[in-house]
């Protein structure tokens, strides 16, 4: 009976956007196993991707409302589910996917085993092909490597996304923090995940980060800059998170760089270009590069563009000004949903998942369940 729930737990998240493949050895079920209780796994797949109040999900799992608001609060502080204080202050929950989900919400509490299934299991969950069509981040470049005279869309200035809003906190960084625990990994900063507009007051509430001022924020972003990371945020327009991320600690990234044509996989609008005519083959750019684009021969520097992701670490240190970032022709520029639920639904559609009907009935269950919950 215990097993069922996290069969049933493990085949309902495989229904959202990001899926949660199966393996022949069961390491997601284990994974499962050490993250939720029976009884929480048995809770979470009565929750939707639609933030819902207690009393709602109450009625859908047939429990006490004070019981299932308990639970609740006790898998929200896990990490495990997400949480969203609206205008009236009332609380409403909302499943999570896997990645990025309550995978990030383990920062801080990981142990060495669940870190072990975490790099078994990473190879299943991580599709390239599927990442390709519709990928869950996209890169920005860092402010320092953009020109005056280069194009650039208000989304996609890391300058512009921080200044639409006034909240902020900084998270630890759960990619170093898991490296660290299997001996690996790097030196660079760990307190370097950003957050800004909604998520903020979910994050210092359960103190999983803490809030801090715009200019805190800058201060970060120079000095993940000067650390060599690289800016990722959200697929979308309006995001909100900024994550800094390495080639040897971060799990995309890790995986993409493997693959001969990072370029290709990537979610970024630039891509550098070199003159060797001004290169003086110092070879500071090498070194930065997360994803191995750059190598130097005979003095002289060799960008490799199918692995350059254009996230601009190269141009912001290069002396002489041979490396600059160049827009990509327009057939090359990836498509960036408004919102990231528009991105979660491309996601869940290019895997087969979240058709017209399926959310059309995700919409409707919610509000009969609401309804109906008031006379419960």
């Amino acid at each position: 009976m215990l097993v069922d729930n996290y069969l049933k737990l493990a085949n309902y998240l495989d229904l959202l956007p990001a899926g949660l493949p199966r393996t022949e050895s069961g390491v997601e079920l284990r994974i499962l196993r050490q993250l939720f209780t029976p009884e929480e796994a048995e809770l979470a797949v009565h929750l939707t991707l639609i933030a819902e109040e207690p009393k709602v999900i109450a009625y859908r799992a047939g429990m006490r409302v004070n019981e299932v608001r308990r639970k609740l609060e006790e898998m929200d502080l896990k990490g495990l589910i997400y949480s969203v204080r609206g205008k009236n202050q009332k609380l409403r929950y909302s499943i999570q996917q896997y990645i990025i989900g309550f995978w990030e919400g383990q920062v801080n509490r990981l142990t060495p085993q669940l870190v072990k299934d975490f790099e078994e299991y990473l190879p299943y969950f991580i599709d390239l092909d599927l990442w390709q069509k519709v990928p869950q981040l996209r890169i920005i470049p860092i402010e320092e490597s953009i020109s005056i005279s280069t194009k650039i869309l208000p989304y996609e200035h890391v300058r512009q996304l921080i200044n639409k809003h006034s909240n902020f906190a900084v998270v630890n960084c759960i990619c170093r923090q898991e490296q660290k625990i299997l001996g690996k990994g790097c030196d660079k900063p760990e307190e370097t995940c950003l957050s800004f507009g909604g998520s903020v007051e979910r994050n210092t509430r359960l103190n999983i980060g803490r809030s801090i001022s715009r200019q805190e924020v800058f201060d970060i972003l120079k000095k993940a800059e000067e650390s060599g990371l690289v800016l990722q945020t959200a697929n979308a327009r309006n995001a909100f998170y900024i994550c800094a991320c390495c080639g040897c600690c971060c799990g995309v990234l890790r995986n993409v760089k493997e693959d001969p044509m990072p370029a290709s996989r990537i979610s970024s609008p630039f891509i550098a270009i070199l003159d060797n005519d001004i290169c003086s083959g110092c070879g500071t750019c090498i070194d930065r590069c997360q994803m191995d684009a750059l190598t130097l021969n005979n003095e002289k520097t060799i960008l490799n563009k199918v692995r350059c992701i254009g996230c601009g670490l190269c141009v912001s240190t290069c002396s002489t000004g041979a490396l600059s970032l160049q827009r990509k022709p327009e057939s090359e520029q990836p498509a960036i949903p408004i919102s990231l639920s528009g991105t979660y639904i491309k996601l869940g559609q290019a895997r087969g998942k979240m058709g017209l009907q399926y959310l059309i009935g995700l919409k409707f269950n919610s509000l009969k369940d609401r309804f109906l919950s008031k006379f419960n």
